[in-house]
């Protein structure tokens, strides 16, 4: 009796690092390759831009361009307050650091998110939570009104999307993006 002859199993093919991972691709849309040199070395790299929720929204038509814009500001008010989540280690733990808690920048920058959160309704309101969340700490709609939502309450996430345009055509109105006669 002949012996049937065995096959090689097949190799898993080690993954393609020129691509996106497929945790990274089941997160949102991921841009072509873009070849620039690094700014530090001068050697040459591939970037890969990631399309946000804000971004999303304004290719979809959802938001008007001064409400992309409105966001953009409040993100980038939000990264200088140092109000993500993400912490660094405090000063005061190293030799010889000082343990200042804060800037002069980073408080400027407080005070401008405070007034913004004031303007969608405090914290707690509905477009505060979503701006919040959504915009300052960049979860996703969904996320936010899954995790999140208002009230303590998860919330559909065609009305989720409905309160973040709500709160960018407010802040488009704070940061004088649209004058306030054009905006109601």
């Amino acid at each position: 009796m002949a012996g049937k002859r065995r096959t090689r199993a097949a190799k898993p093919k080690g993954e393609d690092l020129a691509m996106p991972s497929k945790w990274r691709l089941q997160h949102g849309p991921v841009g072509e390759p873009m070849r620039e040199a690094d700014p530090e070395t001068g050697l040459p790299v591939v970037h890969r831009r990631t399309v946000d929720t804000l971004g999303q929204m304004l290719a979809n038509g959802t938001i008007t361009q001064e409400m992309h814009d409105a966001g953009a500001v409040f993100r980038r008010q939000f990264r200088v307050a140092a109000l993500d989540q993400l912490r660094a280690m405090p000063l005061i733990r190293i030799p010889g650091g000082s343990g200042d808690s804060l800037t002069d920048r980073q408080v400027a920058a407080r005070e401008q998110v405070a007034h913004a959160m004031v303007a969608l309704g405090g914290f707690e309101s509905a477009a505060g939570s979503c701006a919040w969340h959504v915009v300052g700490l960049e979860c996703s709609v969904r996320e936010w009104a899954l995790r999140q939502g208002w009230g303590g309450r998860s919330v559909g996430h065609a009305q989720a999307q409905g309160m973040l345009v709500a709160a960018l055509g407010v802040l488009a109105v704070v940061y004088g993006l649209v004058p306030r006669q054009r905006a109601a």
